[in-house]
């Protein structure tokens, strides 16, 4: 119904925001701390939405990205996932690492968000795996089988180089981005990935 929203954050909160557009204020649920990667209260800012039509109630949700919004449409499409468990699964994990999981059949780390068990974390698998993006697909079959050559690497930072991989990034981009985040002095696989990731 409505693609985004743009205008003044009056309230943040626990459960979302509160968005103030052409006079009239919207409750927006957005992902557990996730409406906080939004501009401060009072200032203006843009929300990619998602409206929630139901019998008894009308919720709109809110993405500060929009490829944030873009894998909640296709989380909740999956059998045991309700809006409410798209935005468990956006609060714990961000897009790349669920894509990640994905990709990688890895339901352990998307099994991590709160009311998601295993049956549904493997069903989430099962379901998207054909919706992500091909070439996500074949990075993910690179990395799977260990055929991403990155050279005078750590374990680690080839283990983060590799992640990156897989999820579609070029080696040499991957490599180069893990190595800045070892520059600022990462140094365990998971650290190395989420540094490197702000250099992509």
């Amino acid at each position: 119904m409505y693609a985004y929203f743009k205008g003044t954050i009056i309230e943040k909160n626990l459960e979302g925001i509160v968005m103030e557009v052409g006079g009239i204020g919207y409750n927006i649920m957005t992902p557990p701390g996730k409406g906080y990667e939004l501009p401060d209260v009072g200032e203006q800012a843009l929300c990619y939405t998602y409206t929630s039509v139901r019998e008894d109630a009308l919720q709109l949700y809110g993405f500060a990205r929009k490829e944030e919004l873009t894998l909640f449409k296709q989380l909740i499409t999956v059998s045991g996932i309700g809006p409410k468990g798209g935005l468990a699964i956006l609060s714990e994990l961000s897009v790349d690492e669920i894509k990640l999981a994905i990709v990688t059949g890895d339901s352990k780390t998307i099994a991590r968000a709160p009311g998601v068990g295993k049956k549904t974390a493997e069903r989430v698998i099962i379901d998207l795996k054909d919706k992500i993006q091909k070439e996500d697909i074949v990075a993910a079959e690179n990395f799977v089988s260990g055929s991403v050559n990155t050279t005078k690497l750590t374990p680690e930072q080839e283990e983060a180089a590799q992640a990156l991989a897989a999820l579609g990034y070029g080696v040499k981009e991957a490599a180069s981005a893990v190595a800045k985040a070892a520059e600022e002095g990462a140094t365990d696989a998971n650290g190395l990935l989420k540094g490197a990731l702000r250099f992509l």
